[in-house]
């Protein structure tokens, strides 16, 4: 949500340039084909990037707040724990999903699986190995540590996956069972990493790991509602990992959660910023395009955006 607002923008200046001086460039990576990805395959490039961009940031905003409600609790200030909670839940459970749906996200239970599988497949061979290797260059070891014990844990998730879609698509076997979860305390203080390239990598590693987290609760409720309670408490599992360890222990050595004041204002920042900026220039974009649905989808999330910057600003103002 609050990432790197001036990389976001200058990003988003970037892509504003890049769309209007060349086609879109394609997504990268394979679509997975299932019933409702048609409807997201109507949209333009440029709009299932920028839907792309909104969940990622949606995701972290979730993790985020969730992480700052247990500080302002931590420091007694349980209203502002409060509404940082309730702001986390309507950023995962309506921002996001809605999202989620414009962009044909989930799929089928086997579609559903083998975009997973994809996904922590890269992780594994390739993001969180290249991390752990530049963290170690840059005299980081506590972060090519996590990074290195991650990347095997998204390998186990992947093989647990993909021996989930062998079940479904043979008949035989059984649904593995979910990963157990060792949950990782996060305290407020400073980074515990020097190298601005290390922090761009937890950076990036955490919208990953609050993406992956809510992508895999999605994909429970659709597998429990396609009557497969055992995929169901597998996504759910992996998920809690994904979340309460790897993001936790990322945002430990990312020095994302600070006292209550501070995590206020850098809130009120990211979403002051999507309500006036990014959410407007996506809607914009989606509209030129004639992705009406889009549009609107931003158009109302900017409006919820200013409404958690006012309401982040008026806690803010009763703490002083």
């Amino acid at each position: 949500m609050f990432r790197s607002i001036r990389t976001l923008l200058v990003g988003l200046c970037a892509l504003t340039a890049a769309s209007q001086a060349a086609p879109a460039l394609a997504l990268a990576g394979p679509v997975d084909t299932h019933p409702r990805a048609h409807a997201a395959r109507a949209l333009h490039t440029q709009t299932l990037e920028d839907l792309d961009t909104t969940m990622k940031g949606e995701a972290f905003a979730f993790a985020s707040y969730d992480l700052f409600g247990t500080q302002a609790d931590r420091e007694g200030f349980t209203d502002v724990g409060r509404l940082f909670r309730t702001t986390a839940r309507t950023e995962l459970n309506e921002h996001l999903r809605e999202a989620a749906t414009l962009a044909g996200v989930v799929g089928s239970d086997a579609a559903n699986l083998r975009q997973a599988i994809n996904g922590e497949t890269y992780e594994h061979e390739t993001m969180y190995r290249e991390f752990a290797e530049q963290a170690r260059e840059d005299g980081d070891e506590n972060a090519a540590e996590l990074f290195t014990e991650i990347a095997a844990d998204e390998g186990h998730h992947r093989d647990a996956f993909r021996a989930a879609l062998a079940v479904l698509t043979t008949g035989q076997g059984t649904i593995p069972a979910p990963p157990p979860v060792d949950p990782v305390s996060v305290p407020a203080g400073p980074p515990q990493v020097h190298a601005a390239r290390t922090k761009a990598n937890l950076d990036t590693a955490m919208h990953g790991e609050a993406l992956a987290h809510a992508k895999y609760m999605l994909f429970a409720e659709h597998a429990e509602r396609t009557g497969n309670p055992a995929l169901a408490r597998l996504w759910e599992g992996t998920a809690a990992v994904e979340l309460r360890e790897h993001f936790a222990g990322e945002a430990v050595l990312a020095g994302l959660v600070r006292g209550t004041r501070e995590n206020l204002k850098r809130a009120i920042a990211g979403e002051r910023s999507e309500a006036t900026t990014v959410y407007p220039l996506f809607a914009a974009r989606a509209a030129a395009v004639g992705d009406t649905a889009a549009a609107r989808y931003w158009l109302d999330t900017a409006r919820d955006e200013a409404r958690h910057s006012a309401a982040f600003q008026a806690a803010l103002i009763r703490l002083h």
